[in-house]
């Protein structure tokens, strides 16, 4: 599916061009048929003679709908550009090309309109009009045919050479991420919001939930048409029109866009290249009030210059771009900047960093990937993606970071364990891309939540603390002269237990766990903690907490005053 633009002056038969080829009236408002133009956006679609389908956007040519052209042509993959053989080359028609141009559209066919009005001469002097102003430009090789929307002159001619367009233009990219930008909504009776737009990036499906951008609204597809048929899904690169559940239509407006949650970055400020035109009468600088046209929307702007102070007629730069709302941008999306005090368009480009963190003193965008991550040092795979469009497979659990990055950590991490001493590095303290880097050290390990050199002690085995708490097991002498850090190492590793602020050696609780077993086993109803610590030959200080832990890992069960058996007593 392609999605084909009409363009150019104002009353040289786009509309009709349309009618003569789909048989549909793009001209939908009354205003319009009244004046005899198009004030807002046209569609329609037609088969060409290969049985490829294409959707047209008639887009106004009027000076004073400009904004509209605007919002038209941010998604479409060609163009026809019609010319009238009365009237020729006409300022709005340099406008529209320009216009394309700087959106980053490639291919087209001109039209030269109104053919059965004019004779051979002048018919003859308009082509070579067209050859003369389209020299330089994408259209410099297009095929200009002579048709006449009114007795059908040249309209096969045309559907052919659309056909050809359509072998030569690329089809719409799918990053597996749908994007639709808003041209359009309405309330239809009995069946609520609708909008259209040109769907690209990823498919749509009935029931997909949605997020109106801006806004962050919730919406959901209750119905997808595209040309005239309804669909369960629907592809990037198609003109389509969503029936859209619990949202308000007055919420939908022109140049919001629907996405998938999670798979868009927001952002209300971007880096960009900027093409100035060269007819412009003026340099540009961060002075001056300017409109952005972007996706299907207009938006109040304000830019900075980055390197020189201004940018000259016919000069290319770099700007950054301060919206007044967040929106959904990628690496790549064209735009056009228009001055809205002088009603001039300035000039065009497009988005290299959708969201710029170094000053704008200090930025040197483009659309490299290499250079997000070493400005952020680390970042999350995902977020990469949302950022720049591309998937980067990450290097260390969630995240990619550089070469030279990961190897700065490497080392910092490397003489933290060295200086750890022969407890080892508590991995607690590490934040969890260091925690990352220490598992892929060689010649490290990692053992209870600790860091280590393979060559050093274990100074957890054999431990003098834990020989103590073994002589006398159930009424154990407390640490004296022994670390925090050493108990909290015999805890994690497991060889020690504390409970109340009592510290037991393992070995104990296991002894003690037989012992409680073979009372339950002559005494099944249970046992009381007096019969426990006599059985254990210890006092009611320890037989307390020794109770406890056997509660706390299940070996018994506290039933009032007595213990019962639990899940996990040992069998003898």
């Amino acid at each position: 599916m392609h999605i084909i633009a009409t363009a150019g002056h104002v009353d040289h038969g786009k509309s009709t061009l349309v009618r003569a080829l789909t048989g549909t009236d793009p001209d939908r408002l009354a205003e319009e048929k009244k004046r005899g133009l198009t004030i807002d956006l046209g569609f329609a679609f037609t088969t060409l003679p290969s049985g490829r389908r294409l959707s047209f956007i008639d887009v106004p040519g009027h000076i004073k709908f400009i904004k509209n052209m605007l919002a038209g042509v941010g998604g479409v993959d060609a163009c026809i550009f019609v010319v009238a053989a009365t009237e020729g080359w006409k300022p709005q028609s340099e406008e529209h090309l320009r216009i394309l141009e700087l959106l980053g559209i490639s291919h087209g066919v001109v039209a030269l309109t109104q053919i059965g009005l004019v004779d051979d001469e002048l018919a003859e002097l308009a082509h070579m009009d067209i050859e003369e102003k389209t020299e330089g430009s994408f259209l410099q090789n297009a095929p200009v045919v002579a048709v006449d929307s009114i007795d059908g002159t040249g309209i096969d001619e045309l559907r052919d050479a659309l056909d050809t367009l359509t072998e030569e233009a690329p089809n719409a990219a799918n990053i597996k991420r749908p994007r639709l930008w808003i041209d359009r909504s309405f309330a239809a009776t009995g069946a609520g919001s609708v909008v259209t737009g040109t769907l690209t990036g990823g498919r749509l499906r009935v029931e997909d939930e949605l997020i109106l951008v801006p806004g962050e609204k919730r919406t959901r597809i209750r119905a997808i048409q595209t040309q005239g048929e309804t669909r369960t899904k629907i592809d990037p690169g198609h003109r389509v029109a969503l029936n859209l559940t619990n949202i308000d239509q007055q919420a939908l407006n022109r140049g919001n866009a629907l996405v998938l949650d999670d798979q868009w970055h927001r952002t209300d400020r971007f880096d960009a290249d900027l093409q100035i035109l060269a007819n412009l009468g003026h340099d540009v600088s961060r002075r001056g009030a300017f409109s952005l046209y972007i996706g299907s929307g207009e938006w109040p702007v304000s830019i900075r210059v980055l390197g020189p102070n201004r940018l000259a007629p016919g000069s290319e730069g770099q700007v950054r771009v301060f919206l007044p709302q967040h929106l959904p941008l990628l690496p790549g999306d064209r735009f056009v900047l228009r001055e809205s005090g002088r009603d001039e368009t300035v000039g065009g480009g497009q988005v290299l960093d959708v969201d710029p963190i170094l000053k704008a003193s200090e930025a040197q965008p483009d659309r490299s990937v290499d250079r997000v991550i070493t400005e952020r040092g680390w970042v999350k795979a995902d977020k990469l993606e949302r950022l720049t469009g591309t998937t980067v497979e990450p290097v260390l659990g969630d995240w990619v970071a550089s070469p030279s990055v990961i190897s700065t950590m490497e080392e910092h991490v490397r003489l933290l364990i060295e200086q750890a001493g022969p407890l080892g590095l508590d991995m607690a303290i590490l934040e969890e891309k260091e925690r990352l880097i220490a598992a892929t050290i060689g010649g490290v390990e990692i053992l209870e939540g600790r860091a280590r050199p393979f060559d050093q002690e274990d100074v957890f085995v054999n431990h003098p603390l834990l020989q103590q708490l073994e002589k006398d097991p159930f009424s154990p002498s407390q640490p004296e002269g022994f670390s925090g850090e050493e108990i909290r190492g015999l805890i994690q590793r497991g060889t020690v237990i504390q409970n109340d602020g009592v510290l037991f050696a393992a070995s104990a609780i296991d002894k003690a766990a037989i012992a409680v077993a073979h009372l339950l086993r002559e005494k099944p109803e249970g046992v009381t903690v007096a019969e426990i610590r006599d059985a254990l030959g210890t006092t009611r200080k320890f037989a307390l907490p020794i109770c406890a832990i056997l509660d706390g890992t299940g070996i018994t069960r506290r039933r009032e005053d007595l213990r019962i058996a639990g899940p996990r007593i040992p069998e003898q």
